[in-house]
């Protein structure tokens, strides 16, 4: 059985998930992050290194304002209130995306996390942030295109934001939606794929460890053929 390095996450159905529980959407943003903290230590657990969750996305600007200034306060909250925590858990995070929009405060702390973090080893937490794939394509091949350098499979690599990361093992996508909506297109071309129709905030630990035993169970041939001829 393989073990997987690298689990991607789309934590889609909170804002739904806090209007079902007559709340609001803004509840149920808050209450995601429950979550996130039980999936990160599942992840460690199951010796995951890897894992990027889609925080925040380029087309997440179209919301209304408030709700907008809302996730902004909250990933400022979170840092402020887990980095303790992350630094005893020897949590790294990285950044994917480009926060240059963000309110300056923010992009501080981002950018401070960033740094305290940068020489754990238990695990890596990639925060997609603003990130869209295709744009994260196309500044690669401005970069390409600005250094003169040939343009390959290799060397457009070296200029994504996953730089050094391995792609994907497994993708999940909460929400009842079926879709990547724009997420990290380049990197799953093999990635196994798992849609929940659960909500992000009922996403539990017995759920993700659930995924993981399946993916351990697949063939995968990327292409090619397994000795059986699959």
């Amino acid at each position: 059985m393989i073990q997987p390095q690298h689990v991607a996450i789309i934590m889609d159905g909170n804002g739904r998930w806090g209007i079902k529980k007559k709340k609001s959407r803004n509840y149920g943003h808050k209450r995601g992050l429950v979550a996130v903290g039980n999936i990160i230590n599942a992840a460690i657990k199951k010796k995951i290194k890897y894992i990027t969750l889609f925080i925040f996305s380029t087309e997440n600007w179209k919301r209304p304002i408030k709700e907008v200034n809302y996730l902004f306060n909250l990933l400022e909250s979170y840092i402020d209130k887990e980095i303790d925590n992350l630094l005893k858990k020897n949590i790294k995070i990285k950044v994917i995306g480009n926060i240059k929009p963000f309110p300056k405060i923010l992009k501080l702390k981002i950018k401070k996390l960033e740094k305290l973090t940068s020489r754990n080893k238990n695990i890596q937490i990639n925060m997609a942030l603003n990130y869209g794939s295709r744009e994260e394509i196309i500044n690669t091949f401005k970069i390409l295109k600005n250094k003169n350098i040939k343009i390959n499979e290799k060397n457009f690599e070296k200029f994504l934001y996953t730089k050094d990361i391995p792609d994907p093992d497994i993708l999940i996508r909460t929400g009842n939606t079926k879709r990547i909506s724009n997420f990290l297109t380049w990197q799953l071309i093999y990635t196994e794929i798992f849609f929940l129709k659960k909500m992000w905030p009922d996403f539990t630990k017995n759920d993700f460890f659930k995924i993981i035993n399946k993916f351990k169970k697949i063939n995968r041939n990327f292409g090619g053929l397994n000795v059986r001829g699959g």
